[in-house]
């Protein structure tokens, strides 16, 4: 089974080259990418046990496909925010959700936040949580510099691709 950071891997290779679809099927498990624009959509296929001795012809797995999100008039208003803070400096680098989930910025509410503005990051550093379905996913700032902005709040459910912090690279 493909790990969460293979998975995100494979995300931004397929974004940044012309492939449109990516199929990968391993021990029960499918996972499809589409490339539609700047959409990147993600199917998986969860096998159901087969019966013994089927009576009636029964399907071998349920297929999960969720619809493509759109925007909502408040998210799209925060991406534009983003985007004009962006403008300002265009040598910012944006760390971006590389899942749906939960947003933390730090492992408990009794610990300090990862990072605060301000803060020095390096590659594999860690900047924040995001849960998913009760996994807490740790990212990681892929560049080395400083924090410039904390773009979600604590606890804040975030997309795939929700830029969540803006850090001036080296």
């Amino acid at each position: 089974m493909l790990k969460v950071q293979e998975i995100r891997e494979i995300i931004k290779l397929i974004d940044h080259s012309s492939i449109d679809e990516f199929i990968y099927e391993s021990e029960g498990t499918k996972v499809k990418l589409k490339k539609n624009g700047v959409q990147v959509t993600t199917e998986t296929v969860v096998p159901q046990p087969k019966p013994a001795a089927p009576a009636v012809e029964t399907p071998a797995s349920v297929e999960v496909n969720p619809a493509p999100v759109a925007p909502t008039a408040k998210e799209a208003k925060a991406d534009v925010e983003v985007k004009e803070s962006a403008v300002n400096d265009a040598s910012l680098h944006q760390i971006t959700s590389p899942m749906v989930g939960t947003f933390y910025q730090s492992s408990s509410p009794d610990t300090p936040a990862y990072v605060q503005v301000g803060d020095k990051v390096t590659e594999d550093g860690v900047v924040c949580i995001v849960e998913a379905m009760k996994l807490f996913n740790e990212i990681e700032a892929e560049v080395s510099g400083e924090i410039v902005e904390i773009l979600a709040k604590d606890g804040q459910l975030v997309e795939y691709g929700q830029p969540l912090f803006l850090v001036k690279a080296n």
